[in-house]
């Protein structure tokens, strides 16, 4: 038995996620995704940990086992309510390995740096400068990054730090909750970053365009976009989609075409597709094809792209070539992720498009 498997065989999720005092907290990873993340991270006895989401305190806690009495996890939320449970059961299990502080995890933790690993349970918008500069040389990293300008557009990325530079060593499908400045809603389901229009009756729909630039300041295309795919002139079915879906979406975030566009339509299904102010496309996650018209050139482009992806094979999310490029806006400092289909490995056997 490895210490990963004797971490999680000596703490429950349930009593974290579902504590009888406390009571329940939708705050929390799926198990299987903290399992997967934290063995990227290869946490050693004596390391020191920073954490970014403290959620449950379930994540906090095995990492405090894989430390060990000789290290030290550093736990940090935006949340207050948050770091009173968690520090709470932790107290209650007599876990005393884990430091838990209300803060902006985006700033890292320097009172505690440097670390030896870092985590976050949460998409940043991009890697952030402070979190390479509070990790040790050797370090490494596990975090979920954006690789477009687009809400739900992300991978789990292994980064390693080398002299101060960050190195991604592996990446993997998955994704977060986007990171807030302020705690958030449990209702929320309107993500804080890259929504360019929200249509908010029945249910809320909304759509993040990477055009939003040549937008105007009303958000006008945005909102006409929204508009023609909630009221289709033109429906089509596609081939399954659900299970290759993080390939989709790795695959047209590489393509770096400015017309990509990610909708949610009445809070119930995604789609990512082709969008300008006068035409709109996009395949949803159950392979139904909506379009403006049926000769809408954002159809003609979105089928375009969904033969080039079958002809590639649907590759894995994990086979997309991706580096990290120095981040030059006014705000954050740090790096992007982006991805390209150099290389990608295939899925030998995929059959041909049938729509």
């Amino acid at each position: 038995m490895t210490d990963l498997d004797q971490a999680f065989g000596a703490v429950s999720a349930h009593i974290y996620s579902n504590h009888e005092r406390y009571g329940e907290t939708v705050h929390r990873s799926l198990p299987e995704w903290i399992r997967r993340e934290v063995a990227a991270l290869q946490v050693h006895a004596g390391d020191r940990v920073l954490e970014v989401g403290t959620g449950s305190g379930y994540s906090g806690a095995l990492l405090a086992k894989l430390c060990g009495p000789q290290g030290r996890v550093t736990s940090v939320d935006i949340s207050d309510e948050l770091i009173r449970r968690a520090t709470a059961i932790h107290a209650e299990r007599g876990v005393t390995g884990v430091d838990c502080h209300v803060a902006d995890g985006l700033a890292g933790y320097p009172a505690a740096a440097p670390f030896d690993r870092a985590v976050a349970w949460c998409t940043p918008p991009l890697l952030l400068q402070a979190w390479v500069e509070q990790v040790v040389d050797g370090g490494r990293i596990v975090a979920c990054l954006p690789i477009a300008a687009l809400p739900s557009t992300t991978l789990i990325a292994t980064i390693t730090v080398t002299a101060g530079q960050p190195r991604v060593e592996a990446v993997t499908g998955g994704g977060y909750a986007q990171s807030t400045p302020t705690a958030v809603d449990d209702a929320q389901t309107i993500p804080g970053r890259w929504v360019d229009h929200c249509d908010h009756q029945p249910d809320p729909s909304w759509i993040g365009i990477c055009w939003r630039a040549a937008d105007d300041a009303q958000h006008t295309g945005a909102h006409a976009a929204l508009d023609q795919l909630l009221h289709p002139g033109h429906t089509e079915t596609y081939r399954q989609m659900e299970a290759d879906w993080r390939s989709w979406s790795a695959y047209t975030a590489a393509l770096g075409d400015p017309q990509l566009s990610l909708v949610s339509l009445r809070n119930e299904i995604r789609g990512i597709g082709h969008t300008t102010a006068s035409s709109a496309a996009v395949i949803l996650t159950d392979g139904t094809i909506l379009a403006d018209s049926p000769t809408s050139p954002s159809l003609l482009t979105l089928r375009a792209w969904l033969d080039r992806w079958e002809h590639t094979g649907r590759p894995a999310p994990e086979s997309f070539p991706c580096t990290l490029v120095p981040h030059d806006g006014p705000d954050l400092a740090g790096w992007d992720l982006r991805v390209s289909h150099a290389t990608a490995t295939t899925r030998p056997g995929n059959a041909a498009p049938n729509r």
